[in-house]
């Protein structure tokens, strides 16, 4: 696993962090971002000859876009009805809240572009803000205001070829994360949603963090694709000024333990969550842990742990790509 690391990594984040994060640190502590070239994985051009795209803005002021991304059979289609529209999933990418990534980021136009052309699906992939210049929870507001952009402003190809009754909320990494508090948000305010209906949660490969070290973070501190320290960076530069990683947007597990009513309106509307992770990533304690506190809860949850591999992996590994997406399709056809 570590060669394989060594070739998508492209910048050791133990050796510079900074770098691997695409910034630079001043000593006031203001950063500077480094070109999009420096991003630190190794990429190959997306085939983008099975889907569609189109984007769009959501919010100028804030420079949020979203992506819509379809499965061109689907256009080429004249047989299209109530029954045959897609689910829609709406995901939100991962990055620490500080990587500039982005819907133009090659290996996540390759992974969602294999989602929804193998699930079949519409995927419409929302960009957010980015800490330290917008800590969070600025990315969860964006990431909130997208659903209400849908809502409200549903472009032509997600009226025509999206079912709204199917949505699902997806997240990789730092987007999991997105994905678990924006969830807990709108849970409440399903009804301001529709004819957006959330169904459920993809968590795949989460985000969380704690001030205790957990045993896989220890185990995997020094590995090529998220280190301890690059860790610990991301936290400091996208929690709120003055927090530490067990503030609740980073660990959630004192909110979950304190407060009894925290999932009620998960459980009222329905919901399955969706909890994926490998043995190769550092985060896999605390996504177990999420899972089992989830059940303990009466959540619904479907929760797929496999060995091997590494944080994120998917976006690397066509093979693992294509066996994510049997995954999702079987949750979402559920």
């Amino acid at each position: 696993m570590s060669g394989q690391n060594d070739e998508i990594a492209l910048i050791d984040p133990n050796v510079d962090p900074y770098r691997y994060l695409g910034i630079r640190r001043n000593t006031d502590d203001s950063i500077i971002r480094l070109p999009e070239s420096t991003l630190p994985f190794a990429t190959t051009i997306p085939d983008l000859s099975l889907v569609f795209t189109k984007d769009l803005i959501i919010n100028p002021t804030k420079n949020t876009l979203a992506r819509i991304v379809i499965p061109r059979k689907v256009l080429n289609s004249n047989n299209i009805n109530t029954t045959t529209k897609l689910p829609l999933i709406v995901y939100f990418h991962g990055g620490g809240f500080v990587i500039a990534a982005s819907v133009d980021t090659p290996f996540l136009q390759t992974f969602y572009e294999t989602l929804v052309a193998e699930i079949p699906a519409i995927v419409v992939s929302v960009d957010y803000r980015y800490a330290p210049e917008n800590r969070l929870p600025a990315a969860y507001d964006d990431c909130i205001e997208s659903l209400h952009w849908i809502k409200n402003n549903p472009d032509e190809l997600l009226k025509k070829y999206a079912d709204f009754s199917k949505c699902f909320l997806m997240g990789t990494s730092a987007g999991g994360n997105i994905t678990y508090h924006v969830g807990l948000q709108v849970a409440g305010i399903s009804e301001y949603l529709k004819p957006l209906e959330i169904k459920g949660l993809i968590l795949h490969h989460a985000f969380f963090g704690g001030n205790e070290r957990t045993q896989s973070e220890l185990r995997l501190a020094f590995n090529k694709i998220l280190s301890l320290n690059v860790s610990d960076i991301m936290w400091e530069l996208g929690l709120p000024i003055g927090s530490d990683r067990d503030h609740p947007y980073c660990n959630p597990m004192g909110e979950i333990k304190s407060n009894e009513n925290l999932f009620d309106q998960v459980k009222i509307q329905g919901w399955k969550v969706l909890v994926i992770g490998c043995d190769g990533d550092p985060l896999i304690d605390r996504q177990t842990e999420l899972s089992k506190m989830l059940k303990e809860k009466g959540v619904q949850v479907v929760d797929i742990f496999s060995e091997g591999g590494f944080h994120a992996c998917e976006f690397f590994d066509p093979n693992k790509l294509k066996e994510l997406a049997v995954v999702i399709m079987e949750f979402v056809r559920g």
